[in-house]
C-alpha cells in the first residue's frame, strides 16, 4: 500500500508545501479527475501543519503516505505516518474550528479498515487522529492499552505536535520495529459489503480490485473467469446456455453476478433480475445515493440502474405480454434462481395484480431469452439451503426445461449441482448430454464473514443437529457467535461495540410472532423507502438499521448484510425430543409443522438470519415468561443449553468491532 505521494518526514520538510500540494494535484489528474481549488488549499495547508508536527530529529525516517487508497471504502485517508511502532491515521479538517463525531467515525472507519485488511497491521498499534486545524485545543481521553484500534485522538493544528511526541512516548518500544517498507509492500485485502461493491462496479472496477480478504477465497476470480469462458464459448457458437453458480451463503454469488452485469458485459447488454425486491432497492438507492455525494445528477444513474437491476417477475410478465419482442440483452444473470416460482406459484393471482404467466419461471425465462437473436446466456445464481417460500421450484425445474428444449439449450454446471441432499435441489439424477461439468463454477469459501472462514459451516451443523461437529468448529477459532438472554444488553452491547460507521441490526424471523411480547413487535416490512432507509441511513435518523428499533425479516435482509447482526430467536423453531421442530402460531396457539417442506423453509429461514453478519452476531434468547403459554421459560432455556453445547460464547466475550483478528486469515 502507498499513497499518491510517499516520502519521509525529513523529505516533507525539503520543500515548499506548495510543491507537495502540486503532485497530489497531478496525480489525480492521472486519475482524469478534476482537482478542485478548495481540494488544493486543503493539501497544502495540511502538509504545512504536518511541516512543522515532528521537531524531534529521531522522526525524520518515519515515512509519510498522502492520499491513500482504500478500496473497500472508494475513500482515501488524508495521510498515514508510520513511526517505528504505530500506524496513525490522520483524517484532515482544513480550518474546522471543532470535532463532529461524523469526522471521528471517519477516522476511526479508516483505521478499523486498515486493521482488519492490511497485513501488517498486526503487531503495532493503529492510532485514528482527528486533526480540525483552526479548532481550539482538545483534550482527549488517552488509551489505557496500545493494541488493535485505539479511540480517536483528537488535535489541532497548534496541538498536534505536542499530541504526536506524546503518543510517541507512551506506546512501548516494540521488540521489533514497524518496518515502514515491509508495511507497504504487505497485502492488503479489502472484502466490500454487497452495496460497496455495487458502488465500485458500477464506476467500472472489476471484481479482481475488490476480492477476497484471504488467499484461500480464490476461487472468487475462478469462478468469474469460467462464467466468461461459458459467454465467450456461447457468443461464438452462437449457441444458448443457462450458466449454473452454486455457493454457500456470502460466498460471493451476488458479487460474480453484479461484476458480469456492471462490468464484463455491460457494453454488449446484460442485467441482473431478482426475485429480492429489497436488495433492488437497497442497491439502486445506495447508487442514486453515490451519485448525490460526488456532486453528479442522480438522472444517469436513476436510468442505468433500472435497467440493469430489475425485479425478475416484472421483466418475465412484460415479455410474456409481449411475446412478440426480444429482449435487449444478450446476458441476464437471474438471481437465487432456485427459488424461480414453480407452475403453480406462477400462475396464482394476488391481491394487487393478476398473473399472466402460463407455466413455471424457468420456463418462460428460457423461452424469452430464446427470442434473442443469435446467441444468448442465463447465468442462475443458486444459494444452497436459501428456500423461505412456498413454489419455489427448485434447480430440478431448471434441469427439466433446459432437458425439454430438444438440444435448443445446454448448460454448465459444477458437480455440486448433481449431488444436493433434497431431490428438488438436483439438476439431475445423473449427468445428462446437455450438461457439461465445471468445478470452478462453485463457491464453497465464504467471504461475507470477516472474522471467521467457517462461520457458514457452524450454522449448517448447529440447524442440522450436529452439535458435535459445530463444537468442535468453535473449538477451532474465533467463533463469532455470542449469547444473550436480556435484549437490553443486546442493545448495549450492538451500540457501544459497534465502531467507525460499521453497522448494526435487529433480524428476527417473520414468523417469530411472540418476540412482540418480549419488545420486539416491530418489523421491518418490504416497502422500498423503508428497506433502504433501514440499510442506508444512519443514527440518529429513527429508520437506520442501528437505531435498533426495526427487525429485518428474513425476506427484507435476504443478500444483503450488516457489519453486526442482533438475532432474535423465535418460539416458530425450537428444541423438542433432541431435535428442532418447526412450528406456526395461530390464533392464540404454537401449531407444529409437520410438512417435510414447510420445515425446511423455517430452518432455512434461520440459517438466512445467522448468515447475515459480516463480523458478529449476537442471539437473543428471550426469557420467555412462566405464566404465558406461547412463551414458556423451559422452551427458551432448552434452545440456550443446545447453542451453549454448540460453541457459542455468553456476550462478555465480545470484543470490539475491528480488535484482533485471527492472522490466518490473511
Amino acid at each position: 500500500m502507498r499513497g499518491w505521494v510517499t516520502t519521509t518526514v525529513a523529505a516533507l520538510r525539503r520543500e515548499p508545501a506548495t510543491d507537495w500540494a502540486a503532485r497530489l494535484a497531478a496525480a489525480q489528474a492521472r486519475q482524469l479527475r478534476e482537482v478542485q481549488p478548495a481540494q488544493l488549499e486543503s493539501w497544502r495547508a495540511l502538509i504545512h501543519v504536518l511541516q512543522s508536527a515532528f521537531p524531534d530529529p529521531r522522526s525524520d525516517d518515519w515515512v509519510i503516505l498522502l492520499e491513500c487508497d482504500l478500496l473497500r471504502l472508494e475513500k482515501r485517508i488524508d495521510a498515514v505516518v508510520l513511526t517505528d511502532r504505530a500506524i496513525l491515521v490522520i483524517e484532515f479538517k482544513n480550518n474546522a474550528a471543532g470535532f463532529s463525531p461524523q469526522d471521528a467515525a471517519q477516522a476511526e472507519d479508516y483505521a478499523l479498515d486498515l486493521r482488519d485488511f492490511h497485513a501488517a497491521c498486526r503487531q503495532h498499534p493503529v492510532v485514528p487522529i482527528l486533526l480540525a486545524s483552526a479548532a481550539p485545543s482538545p483534550r482527549n481521553d488517552w488509551p489505557l492499552l496500545w493494541h488493535g484500534v485505539t479511540s480517536v485522538l483528537r488535535a489541532s493544528a497548534e496541538s498536534l505536535p505536542a499530541l504526536l511526541a506524546r503518543i510517541q512516548s507512551s506506546i512501548p518500544a516494540p521488540d521489533r520495529p514497524l518496518d515502514a517498507l515491509a508495511w507497504m509492500a504487505a497485502p492488503y485485502h479489502p472484502v466490500p459489503t454487497i452495496v460497496e461493491a455495487a458502488q465500485r462496479l458500477f464506476a467500472r472496477h472489476g471484481v479482481e480490485e475488490i476480492a477476497a480478504s484471504r488467499t484461500d477465497a480464490i476461487n472468487l476470480g475462478l469462478t468469474t473467469a469460467a462464467i466468461r469462458r461459458a459467454i465467450d464459448q456461447a457468443r461464438a457458437d452462437g449457441a444458448r446456455c443457462v450458466i449454473f453458480v452454486t455457493g454457500i451463503p456470502g460466498a460471493g454469488k451476488t458479487l460474480c453476478g453484479l461484476n458480469l452485469v456492471f462490468g464484463t458485459h455491460a457494453t454488449e447488454g446484460a442485467a441482473f433480475l431478482t426475485g429480492n425486491a429489497p436488495l433492488v432497492a437497497v442497491l439502486r438507492g445506495a447508487l442514486l445515493l453515490d451519485a448525490t455525494k460526488q456532486g453528479r445528477s442522480r438522472r444517469q444513474p436513476g436510468r442505468e440502474t433500472r435497467t440493469l437491476l430489475q425485479n425478475v417477475h416484472r421483466f418475465l410478465e412484460h415479455y410474456v405480454r409481449e411475446a412478440e419482442t426480444a429482449p435487449s440483452e444478450h446476458v441476464v444473470v437471474f438471481d437465487e434462481a432456485q427459488r424461480a416460482w414453480d407452475a403453480d406459484q406462477a400462475g396464482r393471482d394476488t391481491q394487487r395484480r393478476r398473473s399472466i404467466l402460463t407455466t413455471s419461471e424457468p420456463a418462460h425465462m428460457l423461452e424469452i431469452m430464446h427470442r434473442v437473436p443469435g446467441w444468448s446466456v442465463i447465468i442462475a445464481l443458486i444459494g444452497n439451503g436459501q428456500e423461505i417460500n412456498t413454489g419455489e421450484a427448485g434447480l430440478a425445474e431448471w434441469g427439466r426445461v433446459v432437458a425439454r428444449s430438444g438440444g435448443s439449450w445446454r448448460a454448465v454446471a459444477a458437480p455440486a449441482t448433481l449431488q444436493a441432499a433434497e431431490p428438488a435441489q438436483r439438476l439431475a439424477e445423473e449427468q445428462p448430454g446437455w450438461l457439461t461439468l465445471d468445478p470452478d463454477l462453485n463457491l464453497a469459501i465464504p467471504i461475507r464473514s470477516v472474522l471467521h472462514d467457517r462461520a457458514t459451516l457452524w450454522v449448517d451443523a448447529v440447524l442440522n443437529d450436529r452439535p458435535q461437529d459445530a463444537a468442535e468448529i468453535a473449538a477451532a477459532g474465533r467463533l463469532p457467535f455470542f449469547m444473550t438472554r436480556d435484549l437490553h444488553a443486546l442493545r448495549t452491547a450492538l451500540r457501544s461495540r459497534v465502531r467507525g460507521l460499521r453497522r448494526a441490526g435487529l433480524v428476527c424471523s417473520s414468523k417469530a410472532r411472540r418476540l412482540r411480547a418480549e419488545g420486539l413487535g416491530v418489523q421491518l416490512h418490504g416497502a422500498d423507502d423503508e428497506v433502504v432507509n433501514w440499510f442506508l441511513r444512519r443514527w440518529p435518523d429513527i429508520r437506520a438499521s442501528d437505531a435498533l428499533e426495526v427487525c429485518a425479516t428474513e425476506y427484507s435482509c435476504q443478500g444483503l448484510e450488516l457489519d453486526m447482526v442482533g438475532m432474535a430467536w423465535g418460539g416458530d423453531f425450537i428444541r423438542e425430543a433432541g431435535h428442532w421442530q418447526a412450528r406456526r402460531f395461530s390464533g392464540t396457539r404454537w401449531n407444529r409443522v409437520s410438512h417435510p417442506e414447510m420445515r425446511r423453509y423455517i430452518r432455512n429461514t434461520y440459517r438466512v438470519l445467522l448468515t447475515r453478519a459480516r463480523y458478529d452476531t449476537v442471539i437473543l434468547i428471550p426469557p420467555g415468561h412462566a405464566e404465558d403459554a406461547t412463551r414458556p421459560p423451559q422452551e427458551a432455556n432448552a434452545i440456550a443449553a443446545y447453542l451453549q453445547a454448540c460453541g457459542v460464547r455468553p456476550l462478555e466475550g465480545l470484543p470490539s468491532c475491528g480488535d484482533a483478528l485471527a492472522p490466518q486469515l490473511l
